[in-house]
């Protein structure tokens, strides 16, 4: 039997069988070409390319093979890159500050503290270069992704020759998680469509879990998982939830895959704005910044200095010109900023104690000594706060400051969920002790931040201090080298550009080693500086405070300052005038690496920045709809463009008696508009700023086919007429002298049947998911 089906193979599979041996075919043409042949032992085999083992027609002249699954380096670390926002220089204890955070200072006591680590001066480029590990302009990041403009350097799309240090590790074998803020995506791809090129998965994380924006309500969080939006929810505080979600994947990870390295990045909200703490953590520093700013940074500066964490003799810069001395402010005053720094100081501490979860748990499952860890944030202190703070930052993006009476009513409920507040200019100036300026400037105060390096495997000189010059590109060529990778030439085919940092390795037990980056250019909104060779030339374009954002200035009229930082830490001595040729030598090799980099061309106008973005968007399109229930979750900035535009906005329901909910809204307490039924009427509420709603009301409609139409006639600059119709009749009409300008919300979205994240309108609590059958809305442009 067994020779008659052999032979019947051979009479299917083949035209003859080998007349030496009736059982061992010989292949014809069409079997060598389809990869068969005999082998030595006479055994039919095929071949298969990339297939190591042997395919015979019987399984006994067979050979199973398996390809080998990427493997990391046997002493590849974990790695956890841990990132603050808005946190300045010396606003960690370790670093001088007076917030309690002993758990950032017990990794600085067991590792390293890097006193000369720089960043790019705000969020979105800083947090795109930490993980591509080149410069930001290299990368289309010259500034925020929400003022993109078409130009290589600026374009807010990472190239795909400069994959992050995530895609990398992935392919040697670790699993990549991100959890938290992932600012560098343009909001117009930030939905359930992508595309996710520039989402954490196109970047090589395997999971995520984060807010799509540059800020987010710590108590009403809006979140996706990987690429799906998270249903609305509340929390006790997001961070908690963060902390929660790291040592869930970290223990998931270490059940499953021991001896597999992971890498994390762990990127809190916090302390951009808004500055929320739970109740029971908001008066946990009454009292400790009642000396006010100028006092506080006096008393930094001295403990800086007893801890050997700045040089010996570094003096405290001036406080900015435009800043008030402490003592010449109004006792009413006094009490408003400084409940303020209360606040920020009790988010500061949350996040601390956050940190620390995550990290005792890493003890805990007996990892913790083999995860080098970073901690820093991605630019100096805040002073977009203005001068006088806000109860509600949305003021500072239309470019308004906040009344000091609007403030003081919202004093008590300072940090709590109906505040979306920011500190005062003055303690972000503290908070950069001993540094000139804030976020955005590209002095030692915007882009000069505290470093924690941490690794019981790789560091031996637990608790000292390092003083070598680098920057935040430096941290991913840190983490190829420790995991024994490399930037390999092509990725997926696509040839790589090499990354511009370097590793800090080299620093880790050598404390008298040179400063392996000698060179290092700055730009941010036309803020200009270089370094080079312990020189420093900066410029503050139009002297433009971080506060301010539409002014623009001719670059020729900026001037141009010169620090030895070699001699003057902290840039309190400008040495321009002094040595001329020395500036025009430093300004030389800005311009070298200016072009070089992608920095031209600069155009400081940030209205018309986020005006051409909406322009590229939507062209001349006038007609936009939008279909129920799939239209959630859309990013505001991609959404209809109605501000302060003449518009309508139009729909038509099959209504029954007792139907509620939303129809539209996009924005939130910070700002927005909702159109809604309620008690069987037609709502329009625009949520203006202090509290000030223009709204339209119907009476009650009957069930059956309702129209529904909004109409805005723009009669002023920035001030229109609303009106409201039912089936074509007008039944309310409302003057709205008062518009944004910009946006109504960062982080919140435009959403059809439900209002997602906080709410616009006072006049429902909830997300109002509407009750009834929607079926889509029209908004038209009439302007």
């Amino acid at each position: 039997m067994k020779k008659t089906l052999l032979a019947l193979g051979c009479l299917v599979a083949f035209t003859g069988c080998s007349p030496q041996d009736d059982n061992k075919p010989a292949p014809n043409d069409s079997a060598a070409h389809s990869g068969v042949s005999v082998n030595a032992d006479g055994v039919m085999v095929k071949e298969v390319e990339g297939f190591g083992g042997v395919i015979a027609e019987r399984y006994e002249d067979s050979q199973e093979w398996w390809p080998e699954e990427p493997r990391p380096a046997d002493d590849a670390p974990n790695v956890l890159l841990i990132v603050l926002d808005d946190v300045g220089f010396a606003q960690i204890g370790s670093f001088g500050g007076l917030v309690n955070t002993p758990n950032i200072d017990r990794l600085a006591a067991n590792g390293l503290r890097f006193n000369n680590f720089h960043t790019g001066a705000l969020c979105s480029p800083s947090r795109a270069a930490l993980m591509a590990g080149r410069n930001t302009h290299s990368i289309g990041l010259g500034s925020h992704a929400l003022t993109a403009m078409g130009f290589p350097g600026y374009n807010a799309v990472m190239p795909e020759s400069a994959k992050s240090v995530a895609n990398y590790l992935g392919e040697e074998g670790y699993v990549n998680y991100a959890i938290g803020k992932w600012d560098h995506t343009p909001l117009y791809e930030v939905s359930q469509v992508g595309p996710f090129d520039r989402w954490p998965s196109g970047e090589g994380f395997h999971h995520a879990y984060t807010f799509m924006a540059a800020d987010v309500h710590q108590f009403v969080p809006v979140m996706w998982n990987d690429h799906s939006p998270e249903p609305n929810r509340t929390s006790r505080h997001l961070d908690i939830d963060l902390a929660d979600r790291a040592i869930e994947w970290v223990t998931g990870h270490k059940s499953l895959k021991a001896e597999d390295p992971f890498m994390m990045l762990w990127a809190s909200g916090s302390m951009h704005s808004p500055h929320h703490a739970p109740d029971d953590y908001l008066d946990k520093y009454v009292g400790v910044f009642d000396e006010g700013w100028d006092v506080v940074r006096e008393r930094i500066h001295q403990r800086q200095l007893e801890m050997g964490v700045i040089p010996a003799g570094t003096e405290l810069t001036q406080r900015a010109e435009a800043i008030p001395a402490w003592d010449s402010l109004p006792d009413e005053e006094k009490r408003l900023y400084t409940r303020q720094m209360e606040v920020f100081a009790a988010q500061l501490e949350l996040v601390d104690e956050q940190i620390g979860r995550i990290v005792d748990e890493l003890e805990r499952i007996g990892e913790l000594d083999n995860t080098l860890i970073f901690v820093t944030a991605d630019n100096g202190a805040s002073g977009e706060g203005g001068l006088q703070g806000t109860f509600n930052e949305t003021y500072v993006l239309n470019g308004l400051q906040t009344e000091l009476e609007a403030n003081l009513r919202h004093l008590d409920d300072w940090g709590k969920a109906n505040t979306y507040p920011h500190y005062h200019a003055g303690w972000a100036l503290a908070g950069n002790t001993p540094f000139q300026y804030f976020k955005q400037s590209v002095h030692r105060g915007g882009q000069s931040d505290f470093l924690v390096v941490h690794w019981p495997n790789g560091i031996e000189d637990k608790g000292a201090v390092r003083s070598q010059y680098h920057h935040i590109i430096d941290i991913a060529p840190t983490i190829m080298d420790v995991a024994s990778a490399e930037v390999p030439a092509e990725y997926h085919g696509i040839e790589q550009q090499p990354m511009d940092g370097t590793s800090m390795r080299y620093a880790f037990n050598n404390p008298e080693a040179p400063s392996q980056r000698t060179r290092q250019y700055y730009e941010m909104f036309g803020n200009r500086g270089i370094y080079a060779e312990g020189w420093k030339a900066v410029s503050l374009h139009g002297q433009r405070m971080p506060w301010i954002t539409n002014s623009v200035s001719p670059f020729e009229d900026d001037v141009w300052e010169l620090y030895n930082i070699e001699e003057d830490f902290s840039e309190a001595n400008n040495l321009a005038d002094e040595y001329p040729e020395k500036l025009a030598e430093m300004i030389a090799i800005f311009e070298e690496e200016a072009w070089k980099y992608n920095v031209y061309p600069l155009y400081d106008d940030m209205i018309q920045r986020l005006a051409k973005q909406s322009d590229r968007l939507f062209g001349d399109q006038t007609e936009f709809t939008y279909y129920w229930p799939g239209a959630v979750r859309i990013a505001e900035k991609t959404s209809a463009p109605v501000k302060n535009r003449s518009h309508t906005i139009e729909t038509s329901i099959d209504y029954a008696s007792g139907d509620e909910g939303v129809i539209v809204a996009v924005g939130g307490m910070t700002g927005g508009y909702s159109m809604f039924i309620q008690d069987d009427k037609v709502y329009y509420d625009y949520n203006f700023l202090d509290g000030v709603h223009y709204i339209l009301e119907s009476p009650v409609i009957g069930d059956g086919e309702v129209n529904v139409l909004f109409d805005f006639q723009k009669t002023g600059e920035f001030a229109g007429i609303g009106k409201l119709y039912i089936n074509g009749e007008l039944v309310d009409t409302v003057e709205m002298p008062q518009m944004h300008i910009s946006t109504y919300s960062l982080a919140e979205t435009f959403d059809i049947g439900i209002d997602n994240g906080t709410q616009v309108s006072k006049l429902y609590t909830d997300p109002f998911e509407y009750t009834g059958r929607l079926d889509r809305v029209h908004i038209n442009l009439t302007d």
